[in-house]
């Protein structure tokens, strides 16, 4: 059974940081697609950053760019996100995702297979 397990999330004061970590089981995902999406209460399911395994360079919606790195160690079959500069519009649920069929990163949450549970990020102003 696949499983996707998020860590990390908190309650930190805005300029804060938080390190999200993912952790994955049952299956290797070194050769896929991996994501983190967000969704805050009342709007859509939104992709915050992801990353393969190719030469292919990681994505980064434009909201997050430069204060959010995403990164991956397929030794621990784990998915980081390490969030800098946070603000209070990046409270939402945070969730990792992975994909079952390809290497390509996509924006859209219907390319991805497995999701973890989700992680609560709140960021106070």
């Amino acid at each position: 059974q696949v499983q996707l397990v998020e860590s990390g999330g908190g309650l930190v004061q805005a300029g804060g940081s938080l390190r999200l970590s993912c952790a994955a089981s049952g299956r290797t995902f070194s050769t896929y697609a991996m994501a983190w999406f967000r969704q805050a209460p009342g709007k859509e399911r939104e992709i915050v950053a992801a990353i393969t395994w190719s030469i292919t360079g990681p994505y980064y919606a434009d909201s997050v760019k430069g204060r959010f790195a995403i990164s991956r160690d397929n030794a621990k079959n784990t998915m980081y996100l390490e969030m800098n500069s946070l603000k209070p519009e990046d409270t939402a649920v945070y969730y990792c995702t992975a994909s079952g069929r390809t290497s390509r990163i996509s924006r859209y949450p219907y390319d991805y297979d497995y999701w973890g549970q989700g992680t609560q990020v709140t960021v106070s102003s």
